[in-house]
């Protein structure tokens, strides 16, 4: 059979090859697997990516660093502060900047509540899949709550580029504070009905435990990272391991699973949620007064009491915001913990104000290429049970 990239061979005479995708409700997007079957047993099954053609890497290379990072929001743009947060700490590196405390709270409280947003996206969506649609609408009635919040800070409810480099794009505004306190309050209740709807749920347990197991030492020759090798039992997670915007400061665990299947992926994200909500509340009480981005010349905008030596020494300020600015030579690489998993930036500077190269280390995109080891021996009904407890987004796979 000719696919798009190569041909596949079945095996034998007694199995089938079949499409799945790239136009399917349960691939989360244009995603595509040439599946092999035996009977309604899964052989072998391939990915095959490249359906969303968005270029992001090679647009970034033709944009000012500041300009890249409504890019960023792109990629995985339901858990987009996040992708914001990992850029701007990769360029802050690169520059040798450090953003004022007061960004950093704000960053860790948001990219927290981005975390939440995500997993609700994945909790509603993964049971929807498996037939549990009331659970969909729960979901979303919650993260209406956190874009509310979004919105109120940036204006946006989704493509937020609320960060910068350097720290914020602006102050936070009136009512931040009754408005994270309210979602605090209503959250840990909310988790918990969702969990009485599904941790003991007979038909929930039939379709995801003993299923989509991948072992510890499998998921860690594969690179995954995230809830789905926390799932196996590795208690690995960036804010504790490598720590960035100030995660050392902040009480937290780092839940994890035993046996590596769908059930213990449920889990570990369910337990996230509470668990960053406890960094929210640290957070919100922790905001110190202060600048909400750094004061570099050159780099980021001044604050409106500052002022400069000339109107010449003024205008050049401004012409090379907006000309972008020139990053010294040189190349970085840094990564945070998102909600998928381990979320990198590399990035190559030769001097002038566009970067050279750029290259995103998505978590999906690694975590996907594990998809034939957690469904090769299962049914094909398996298989949409496990694409969904990957937690994929198409938009950070192709970039």
């Amino acid at each position: 059979m000719k696919t798009k990239q190569y041909e596949i061979e079945p095996i034998s005479e007694d199995t089938l090859i079949v499409n799945m995708g790239p136009q399917h409700p349960a691939t989360h997007g244009v995603l595509r697997v040439v599946v092999e079957l035996d009977g309604e047993t899964v052989v072998k099954a391939t990915p095959v990516i490249g359906y969303l053609h968005t270029g992001i890497e090679k647009t970034m290379e033709s944009k000012t660093y500041s300009q890249v990072i409504p890019l960023t929001d792109r990629m995985d743009y339901v858990a987009n502060l996040s992708n914001n947060l990992g850029y701007c700490l990769a360029v802050e590196k690169l520059l040798d900047i450090e953003s004022p405390p007061k960004a950093q709270f704000v960053r860790v409280l948001l990219t927290e509540l981005t975390r939440i947003a995500s997993h609700l996206v994945w909790v509603g969506s993964h049971a929807h899949d498996i037939g549990v649609a009331t659970m969909f609408l729960y979901a979303f009635r919650e993260r209406e709550l956190l874009l509310d919040l979004f919105e109120l800070v940036s204006g946006q409810r989704m493509m937020t580029s609320y960060f910068r480099i350097g720290g914020l794009a602006k102050d936070i505004p009136d009512g931040f504070d009754s408005k994270v306190k309210e979602i605090s309050r209503v959250f840990p209740e909310k988790i918990d009905d969702y969990e009485s709807l599904l941790t003991k749920n007979r038909i929930w347990l039939m379709r995801t435990k003993g299923v989509g197991v991948i072992s510890k030492e499998d998921a860690l020759d594969c690179g995954l990272s995230g809830p789905i090798l926390r799932g196996c039992g590795v208690r690995w997670d960036l804010r504790k391991s490598n720590p960035y915007s100030g995660y050392e400061r902040f009480e937290f665990d780092v839940p994890t699973g035993t046996s590596g299947d769908i059930f213990d992926r449920y889990l570990v994200r369910v337990n996230e949620m509470r668990q960053s909500l406890r960094i929210v509340k640290q957070a919100l009480e922790g905001i110190p007064e202060g600048d909400f981005i750094a004061r570099v010349p050159g780099v980021t905008l001044p604050p409106k009491e500052e002022v400069f030596e000339s109107m010449e020494a003024l205008i050049f300020h401004f012409k090379t915001i907006v000309d972008g600015f020139c990053a010294p030579r040189g190349e970085v690489y840094h990564s945070i913990e998102s909600p998928k998993g381990e979320l990198g930036f590399y990035i190559v500077s030769d001097g002038t104000p566009k970067p050279y190269r750029v290259k995103v280390r998505p978590p999906c995109f690694v975590n996907l290429s594990a998809l034939n080891k957690l469904v090769s021996g299962r049914l094909l009904a398996d298989m949409v049970a496990t694409i969904g407890s990957i937690d994929i987004v198409l938009g950070e796979i192709d970039r």
